[in-house]
């Protein structure tokens, strides 16, 4: 990977948390002479997570590298790392030997035999796909100096899924669109996806449905095109448009009826005030609701703070909170007993 550095604007963190929760880059690759995932065998995957890992370890990736057997720790905690979106699902229910190396800022991870040998990963808060891209360039050619990665002078890096064939990266955004929901506008921007060639994905990504009216947007194809044209098209044109549609739509509901918008945010800030059980989509549905309220100056309460509560009331994250297991209403007790603590200074 080639690009001269360019310095990330640091103003888009801060401007477009509106918006966009936290922006992600991964690549996707594989290590030269071994077969996919789909084809290897348990002794062969072994083999990759072993070499991966000393690998990992011995890298100066980061300052910090933890490494997980994956193998070795409970679906508890797997969950806890799909929560975090540190692992995906695919991953965390795999059968096969898989392991996954996390910085100890969590903001970069390695998750080795997920579909290909090694998919990295770096999330950065906001809209900050720049920062993100420097960081899995970085990572990539250091890793690179150590591991002969599957590579074709026609086709570039190889990959068990054709999308991947390429640069085998992507590009992808987590973005809070309420008011494209509210005014049945997300019909266009997945029309307008399917033209971009961008995938609509839900909260936990593939496979996964929206919640809270959260979505990862991310482009689909990555041959053909440099990872720097990719990245350029991702951030001069698609971030732009999405936050203009979704801050338009904001618009629309204040202007057109302000009244409905406030019994809206308001009404869903008082359940959530006073509720003693609650289900999981119940409350991102409503929280969902106050986060409008609150981007929109209608409601007070720290962003930060309103967003840390979309990961704390997941289900592994409760029985975390609490240290032990839960059964299924003491999860809606504790969730309510926990979103009550954190807004109830909200106004």
């Amino acid at each position: 990977m080639t690009d001269e550095a360019r310095l990330p604007d640091p103003r888009l963190d801060a401007d477009d948390r509106d918006v966009v929760l936290s922006s992600r880059v991964r690549l996707a690759r594989n290590l030269s002479g071994q077969p996919f995932l789909n084809r290897a065998s348990e002794t062969q995957c072994a083999n990759i997570v072993r070499t991966t890992q000393h690998v990992l370890l011995n890298a100066s990736i980061s300052e910090k590298i933890i490494w997980i057997d994956l193998d070795e720790i409970n679906a508890h905690d797997r969950s806890l790392l799909v929560e975090r979106h540190l692992i995906s699902r695919n991953l965390a229910e795999s059968t096969l030997h898989r392991g996954v190396a996390i910085s100890g800022d969590e903001q970069l991870s390695v998750m080795v035999n997920e579909e290909d040998h090694l998919r990295i990963q770096v999330l950065r808060p906001g809209s900050n796909i720049d920062s993100a891209f420097q960081q899995v360039r970085s990572t990539d050619i250091q890793l690179e100096q150590q591991l002969d990665f599957a590579f074709s002078d026609r086709w570039g890096y190889l990959a068990v899924c054709p999308t991947n064939v390429g640069t085998g990266i992507r590009f992808s955004i987590m973005v809070h669109l309420p008011g494209l929901r509210i005014t049945n506008e997300l019909g266009k921007v997945r029309r307008a996806a399917k033209e971009l060639h961008l995938a609509v994905r839900g909260y936990y990504g593939e496979g996964s449905e929206s919640s809270g009216n959260i979505f990862q947007i991310s482009n689909q194809v990555t041959l053909g095109s440099t990872e720097e044209d990719l990245r350029d098209i991702f951030t001069e044109r698609i971030v732009p448009a999405l936050l203009d549609y979704e801050r338009s739509a904001r618009q629309v509901l204040l202007k057109r009826n302000p009244t409905l918008l406030d019994d809206r945010v308001h009404r869903a800030l008082n359940i959530l005030r006073s509720a003693r059980l609650l289900k999981v989509e119940e409350a991102m549905k409503l929280l969902s609701r106050v986060r409008l309220g609150v981007c929109l100056e209608r409601l007070h309460v720290p962003l930060p703070q309103l967003d840390d509560l979309f990961i704390q009331i997941q289900p592994a994250h409760l029985r975390q909170h609490v240290n032990c297991a839960l059964n299924a209403e003491e999860e809606l007790e504790i969730r309510a007993s926990l979103v009550r603590e954190v807004l109830k200074d909200a106004d």
